[in-house]
């Protein structure tokens, strides 16, 4: 019986040794492989591809600055087209309250399909549109309120689209602006000429 409790106290001990080397001579490899593998985990992340509608890309290219969020270029490994997606935080939007007292969620679409309007066949690209809104909607965000008015929301579009471009300008204040006769846009686009003659 104490042989037997010797043999197994030294099998114990001669397996727990050699496990133990084992794990020393090892455990950099596999460290350089987890850290290899959070890497990659990142390139390839599920997003899902909006032409094949495959679950797996890669990530090319990222930009950290863009505005709005992370845009990330990526790279479908199932049929190799290529597309862009944005990362953003997701922060308190205020409630908009409109001119008849009702209040409604902020919607980033419907303010990107009026400026996208605005903006038909203008040398404006979808980039700087979709930089105009991100911008709007990040400056909503900075108030730090639970409710702002449309008219505050329409007088950040119409400056934006001011600076952007004057003819987009002014068929949003046509709108905006309820310019109802041809002399209120008259006036409009000669108090632009004259701005721009002082600039």
């Amino acid at each position: 019986m104490l042989f037997i409790l010797i043999w197994w106290v030294r099998y114990v001990t001669i397996t727990v040794t050699l496990w133990m080397g084992v794990w020393l001579v090892f455990a950099p490899y596999l460290g350089v492989s987890l850290i290899i593998f959070l890497n990659n985990s990142e390139k390839e992340s599920c997003m899902q591809c909006p032409f094949c509608h495959h679950q797996l890309s890669k990530v090319i290219e990222t930009n950290k600055n863009a505005p709005g969020g992370i845009r990330r270029r990526r790279e479908c490994l199932s049929c190799g087209e290529r597309f862009s997606t944005l990362e953003r935080s997701i922060l308190a939007t205020p409630l908009v309250v409109k001119q008849d007292g009702t209040r409604e969620e902020f919607n980033h679409e419907k303010l990107m399909q009026g400026i996208r309007t605005a903006c038909t066949k203008r040398p404006v690209s979808a980039a700087e549109i979709e930089r105009l809104v991100g911008e709007i909607e990040s400056s909503l965000q900075k108030m730090g309120k639970s409710e702002v008015s449309s008219r505050v929301i329409g007088d950040m579009a119409i400056q934006g689209l001011k600076d952007l471009d004057h003819v987009a300008y002014i068929r949003y204040a046509t709108v905006y602006l309820q310019l109802d006769d041809l002399k209120d846009i008259r006036s409009e686009i000669d108090h632009l000429l004259t701005e721009e003659n002082y600039s």
